[in-house]
């Protein structure tokens, strides 16, 4: 009976035949998705964050001109709308929190809402939240914003959608927090070293070889040695204390020392690319190793002109053309860079090549500048 019954008694596994192989040494990068390079590249990075704060702040610290038909003007409603946005929220920390976003992310959401036809508030969305709706040409028609389990779907035309230019997306930018990740991968895994180094008494691995007798331990003696070992030598607080080896027992270090792997200029080079990355000065993070610029002031000058002023000006027509609708004319909205101290230097050195323009009247002069006649 059991021999008639043991075929179907006959257990396989369907994954039996795999087998399992590991690359030794191969890299683990962080996963291309926002809420893994957020964590690990913003929060988990001190260059990452240093970065996206520097830029964001920054941008945010300018003052915005509202200007219609090319007239500036102060008490205009979309003026006093991009002033306070809404109930929570200053026009410093909307723009704050858009150029955060574009750094991090690659794209950045604002939505309008009207009130009988008229824009009332802005409210910054988060990217990780919101998903394009392509139409049959091709062009989003329309936002998908989840949250807790459920979808609300906004209209186009009452989203602001600012992203960086991405070469194989037609719906999302690409963000320098993901250019960067390899880099940043690099200077996270050479603190989590030094940490593990100094929870291992700030010395690399190695073992200890017994060459007395028969070259071997006994079981007791291997069970007291590691006890001690553990007790003893492990942990930050043990750090430098001698080792006080019996008789047969001799130390024999492994592994590279942090001096042979080039350790600190290989985490400074990987804190230079994240920098790189961003389009922040290395030394204006503190970043040892870098003499691009002759002194701090001109690279605080490279950073407004090269990255700040750019990242700006283009979120501030973003912003023009997208509530140009409900304006009375023709919307503008430009940073008043005047009131940026760093780019000082050039501004006098325009003016000064201005003023001495003998063939320009005093009109012609004003609107070199940028100022009206």
């Amino acid at each position: 009976m059991l021999n008639y019954l043991k075929p179907f008694f006959t257990k396989a596994s369907k994954a039996g035949a795999l087998i399992a192989l590991h690359g030794a040494g191969r890299p683990q990068w962080t996963p291309r998705n926002l809420a893994a390079l957020a964590r690990e590249g913003f929060a988990g990075n001190v260059i990452g964050y240093r970065c996206v704060r520097m830029i964001a702040e920054a941008g945010a610290s300018v003052p915005l001109l509202t200007y219609v038909d090319g007239k500036e003007v102060e008490q205009h409603r979309l003026a006093s709308l991009l002033a306070r946005p809404n109930p929570s929220q200053s026009g410093r920390d909307l723009i704050e929190t858009l150029l955060a976003q574009l750094m991090v992310a690659g794209n950045a959401y604002a939505e309008l809402v009207s009130l009988d036809g008229e824009p009332r508030e802005i409210f910054a969305l988060r990217p990780d939240r919101m998903a394009v709706v392509p139409s049959r040409s091709g062009f989003p028609e329309a936002y998908d914003y989840a949250v807790n389990g459920s979808a609300l779907r906004l209209p186009r035309e009452a989203v602001l959608h600012l992203k960086l230019f991405h070469p194989l997306d037609d719906f999302y930018g690409l963000a320098p927090l993901e250019a960067a990740r390899r880099a940043i991968d690099t200077h996270n895994a050479a603190s989590a070293w030094n940490k593990a180094m100094l929870d291992n008494a700030a010395r690399p691995s190695g073992a200890l070889v017994f060459a007395a007798g028969d070259g071997q331990l006994t079981g007791e003696q291997f069970d007291r040695l590691k006890a001690e070992l553990e007790a003893t030598y492990q942990g930050a607080a043990n750090a430098g204390r001698p080792m006080i080896l019996e008789g047969g027992l001799d130390w024999k270090e492994m592994g590279f020392s942090p001096k042979d792997m080039e350790f600190n200029e290989a985490k400074n080079m990987a804190a230079r690319e994240v920098a790189l990355a961003f389009g922040v000065p290395p030394m204006l993070l503190g970043i040892p190793g870098d003499n691009t610029y002759a002194n701090y002031a001109e690279a605080n000058r490279v950073f407004w002109r090269q990255t700040v002023v750019p990242l700006l000006a283009r979120t501030c027509e973003a912003l023009a053309l997208w509530l140009e609708p409900h304006a009375d004319g023709r919307l503008s909205v430009r940073p008043d860079l005047d009131q940026v101290e760093a780019l000082a230097p050039d501004r006098d050195a325009l003016w000064k090549r201005v003023n001495e323009a003998v063939f320009l009247t005093v009109p012609e002069k004003r609107a070199a500048v940028g100022y009206g006649a």
